[in-house]
Formats: C-alpha cells, sequence, structure tokens
C-alpha cells in the first residue's frame, strides 16, 4: 500500500526574483514527480504556496501550511525569507528543508539545508581569485544578510592574503539605478567586483556595467571581471546578449556538468518544463531536498519530524552534481564545489571542482579564512578545456 504525505512547497514564483523561485519549485515539482513515479512505497502531495517575494507572505503562507497539518515544507530562496520563518517552523515543530546556498553560520533542529555553506561555495571562490592575482574587490549586494555576510567572509580572506574591500555597497532588492556605484567602481578600478545582488538588480547591475566599460574602451570581463556565489543559468539568459558572458560564479552544480546523471535530469527537465527556465544550482537543491524528504519519510515510516530529522541523516541521493548526504551534527549537505565561467549562450564553462563532495562547515570552524592553510580546502581541480 502507498503511503500519501502532504508537503509544502513555498517558493515566490513571481516577485522581483520569482524567476529564480519558479527554477527551484519546478526542480520540486520534478522530483515530487519522481517520487510518486518509483518504488519507494509512498507519494507526495504537494501544496503550493508563493509568497511574492514579500517577508510578510514566507510568514503567512508557513502558517497556512502548518495550520493545514503539513509538517514539512520545501522553501524559501533569500535568507531574509529564512529568517523570519524559522521561528515558525521551532515553535510549532515543523521541518523546513531550506535549498539555497547561504551565508552560514546557522543550525536550527527545524532545518534542513541542502544548499551550499561557506565553505562550499565563497572559500572556493576566494581561493580562484587569490590564485589568479585578485587581491582589491569592491562589493556590490543586496541589503541584507546575504550580501553583509559573503562581503564579511570575503573581506577577512583578502586582508589574510595582505588584499583589501575597496568599498561596499548596498541597495534594497529590486533596486535598478546603478550609475553611482558603476562610476565608482570605474575610479576605484579594483581586481574584480564581489556582486552579492539579487534577482532583477543583479541583471541590470551587469548590463550597465557592461555598457559603462564598453562606452570607456575597457573590456570587462578581462580589466574588470565580476564574480559571484549565486549567479546561475536563468539569470544569465535574463542578463542578455549584451553582457551574460565573462562572468565568474562559485555553485555546487551547473547544468553543463557531463555526467551520465545530469544528463539525464536535464533532459527529464527539459522535457517537463519545455518553457523552462533553464535547471540551476538553486533548481537541483529543490530537487534534492525533495528527494531526500522523501527517502527520510520511507525509512522512517512516518512523518512526525523528529523521526523524519534522523531517518534524513541516514539516507543518500545520488544527484545531479553527485552524490549528496547530510551531516547529522548541522544538517547540513555534503555537495561538490565548483567554479564556473559564463558564456555567450547563457551557460557555465566548468573552470575547477573538488573530486569529491565536501562536508559543510557552516561556521568555517575548519575552513575559517582567518586561518591560512585552510583557505586551500576545499582543493578544486582544474577541468580540461
Amino acid at each position: 500500500m502507498t503511503e500519501r504525505h502532504r508537503i509544502g512547497v513555498l517558493f515566490s514564483t513571481t516577485g522581483p526574483y520569482g524567476l529564480v523561485g519558479r527554477a527551484m519549485q519546478n526542480g520540486a515539482v520534478l522530483a515530487v514527480e519522481e517520487v510518486n513515479a518509483g518504488s519507494l512505497g509512498i507519494a507526495l502531495e504537494p501544496e503550493v504556496v508563493d509568497p511574492k517575494g514579500e517577508i510578510a507572505g514566507y510568514a503567512a503562507g508557513a502558517d497556512r501550511l502548518l495550520d493545514a497539518g503539513i509538517r514539512h515544507v520545501v522553501g524559501c530562496y533569500t535568507s531574509s525569507s529564512r529568517k523570519e520563518i524559522i521561528p515558525i517552523f521551532e515553535k510549532r515543530d515543523g521541518l523546513l528543508w531550506y535549498p539555497s546556498h547561504y551565508e552560514g553560520f546557522e543550525t536550527s533542529e527545524n532545518v534542513v539545508y541542502t544548499g551550499a555553506s561557506p565553505n562550499q561555495h565563497i572559500v572556493p571562490l576566494v581561493q580562484h581569485l587569490l590564485a589568479r592575482g585578485g587581491r582589491t574587490a569592491f562589493c556590490v549586494g543586496s541589503n541584507y544578510i546575504w550580501a553583509w555576510e559573503n562581503n564579511r567572509i570575503l573581506r577577512e580572506a583578502l586582508a589574510l592574503a595582505g588584499g583589501r574591500v575597496a568599498a561596499e555597497r548596498y541597495f534594497a532588492v529590486g533596486e535598478t539605478e546603478f550609475g553611482q556605484v558603476i562610476d565608482a567602481i570605474l575610479t576605484t578600478r579594483p581586481d574584480f567586483v564581489f556582486n552579492t545582488l539579487i534577482g532583477v538588480s543583479a541583471y541590470q547591475f551587469l548590463r550597465e556595467l557592461r555598457r559603462a566599460c564598453r562606452a570607456r574602451g575597457i573590456d570587462q570581463p578581462r580589466a574588470l571581471p565580476v564574480a559571484s556565489c549565486s549567479l546561475a543559468e536563468p539569470e544569465l539568459e535574463a542578463i542578455g546578449p549584451e553582457a551574460v558572458d565573462g562572468h565568474l560564479s562559485s555553485s555546487v552544480y551547473f547544468s553543463s556538468i557531463d555526467t551520465p546523471r545530469n544528463r539525464a535530469f536535464t533532459a527529464a527537465y527539459a522535457a517537463r518544463f519545455p518553457d523552462g527556465p533553464t535547471p540551476s544550482a538553486d533548481t537541483e537543491s529543490a530537487y534534492i531536498a525533495v528527494h531526500l524528504l522523501a527517502r527520510a519519510l520511507a525509512r522512517a515510516g512516518t512523518g512526525e519530524v523528529a523521526a523524519v530529522r534522523r531517518a534524513a541523516c541516514e539516507v543518500a541521493v545520488e544527484a545531479p552534481q553527485g552524490p549528496v548526504r547530510l551531516d547529522e551534527t548541522t544538517l547540513h549537505a555534503a555537495l561538490t564545489p565548483r567554479i564556473g565561467l559564463s558564456t555567450a549562450s547563457a551557460r557555465f564553462t566548468i573552470l575547477a571542482e573538488a573530486p569529491a563532495p565536501v562536508a559543510p562547515d557552516p561556521y568555517l570552524v575548519r575552513s575559517a579564512p582567518r586561518i591560512v592553510p585552510v583557505l586551500r580546502r576545499p582543493r578544486l581541480r582544474v577541468v580540461p578545456s
């Protein structure tokens, strides 16, 4: 007999970062359909809520799902939305399956983290940039905790290597006017720009920066490279052909990973969602979250939160990026860091990758940028072109 479980799906598929939200929801939906067609002996019934990118909408959505008796919710993209609803899940004993890369420095018994923690994205990016002579950064980000914390980690790492952050500028989510900060960047001429803008803000900034550089005869990708821990394939398509290429991104997944498992995933995704958005790290992370949840539900034989949490640390998923399992101490996933360079075809060429999944270190206890030898971990191998 098939055991049925209701789950929540809480992504902003409209609003300033709706493109990313749609990619994440697609990943969750594809995984639900695979679970229901598979042999685990369970079926998932998703209840979908769109908070529309509004903080209040996340709290209302979480309450609505929990009021309906749903204990497991896959959702949230931004750290501000996650921070908003964690107290609700802790108070009401639900389990949030959070499928997004984030800034770390957090654990909760009521959150399972399937996206990259800082030692799996910002530390490898710092390693890559320093190895190529990047010592001076200009940081531009959306004004919330994701940007603040990533910039802090970057600042400490550069200082350790004798470098510095020349300036930091923050903008409201959804802001699209960047003329003044671009003038400041062109005056400062840093070794690279560290971009922690999200959604439409990031797309417009990259277009304006490329346009301003062209007007001054500057080859922006070479002279002022932009590096990010969040830029993904759907966003490259949104940027448009005028400024899509030459951007560095640190991630655990790119759709261009050339393995049989990923080719099968991207083919299944394209068949199910022919209108896109293109699968990205956020898509894959939501996909992983649902598959881990399903395996944990099947293993636990119940939807009770404590039992599912224990079971989740006893199962694994052969994900499109490679093998993924949870760390029982932090409830974060072991993932495989990679560095990609965006191309004119709105995809990423993978420049380097870790040879195996890297254990999560959300508090940077083992990977702290302030400790010189550890900055070299996780070691990335260069991918042959």
